[in-house]
């Protein structure tokens, strides 16, 4: 296991108001890390001073093997950034943005060039080269902005919610894009997003709440610890069914003709399920999901 970002006793203060309390937390390298927390929780405080914009009061960050407030410099050449919003200007060609930006970094032509040509390939929309950035749709400006961020080749992808407002397919779309950089071009991904069937797909999830660490692990971990399997009823005949339930102590929920009963743990659906299989007209067992989780956690939803 190799750490690529090492995060510990980190601290930052707005005046009285302390956004981030001591937090430890690490990524490993080529790994997907999903850092989540509901609004106001100390999340984008920290991602700003691990990309460099804002500054700590105290504790130690190392990124790519650099001490954070020492070398700025080198830390930023192995990061890229996404942003929410995009920064590229909407009345330039894909092409002409890639060069413009690119030009930042002092590459030679040549090697610019052919950065660029593997970041179009590399995010699929090399058919978009000569399109106007404003033209685009939302998924096509969302991977030409990870195009922009992978100019310099950078070890680490920093994606702030960058599939907020697509519709399910562009989604889709710009997440093979992501796998792709994560799985092939073994780049490490830090992802914050307020869609958990994408942090779902994490190799680790830290969760942060009111400037600290409240749970980490992996998903199937947070899963199992937070979240609870459920086993929903349609019963024939639903007075025997609701008898049943009350002789066994079983807690419910209904709407309309379905029954929902919390379970402690999966093979408990199966004694219910022999006891009372002559009155169910269907049923199924759902896996507790990492939204269920989050709002064990934080008593929040993420879209807070």
């Amino acid at each position: 296991m190799e750490k690529i970002i090492d995060v510990v006793n980190l601290h930052k203060s707005y005046g009285n108001v302390k956004a981030v309390k001591g937090i430890d937390f690490y990524v490993e390298k080529s790994s997907l890390f999903a850092f989540l927390g509901p609004n106001g929780a100390g999340k984008t405080t920290t991602i700003n001073i691990l990309s460099t914009l804002l500054t700590k009061d105290e504790g130690d960050v190392e990124i790519s093997g650099i001490k954070l407030g020492g070398n700025e410099d080198a830390i930023r050449s192995s990061i890229g950034i996404v942003f929410q919003e995009g920064v590229l200007d909407p009345l330039l060609s894909v092409k002409e943005n890639l060069e413009t930006r690119g030009s930042f970094y002092k590459l030679s032509k040549q090697v610019l060039e052919e950065r660029i040509k593997n970041a179009l390939e590399v995010t699929g929309i090399e058919n978009l080269a000569s399109r106007r950035y404003g033209s685009l749709s939302g998924g096509q400006k969302r991977r030409t902005d990870i195009a922009r961020a992978l100019l310099h080749a950078p070890k680490i992808l920093f994606l702030d919610e960058p599939t907020t407002g697509l519709d399910p397919q562009t989604r889709k779309n710009v997440w093979n894009t992501i796998m792709h950089l994560q799985k092939e071009e073994n780049m490490t991904v830090f992802l914050t997003t307020h869609y958990m069937e994408e942090a779902d797909m994490a190799d680790y999830v830290v969760i942060i709440d009111n400037g600290e660490i409240v749970a980490k692990g992996t998903p199937s971990y947070l899963k199992d610890q937070f979240s609870k399997d459920v086993l929903k009823i349609k019963p024939i005949n639903q007075k025997e069914f609701e008898q049943y339930i009350e002789k066994s102590n079983l807690s419910y929920e209904k709407q309309i003709d379905i029954y929902t009963i919390k379970l402690e743990h999966t093979l408990d659906s199966i004694k219910i399920i022999n006891e009372i299989k002559d009155n169910i007209e269907s049923f199924q067992v759902l896996n507790g999901t990492l939204d269920d989780a989050f709002i064990n956690i934080t008593g929040k939803e993420i879209r807070e």
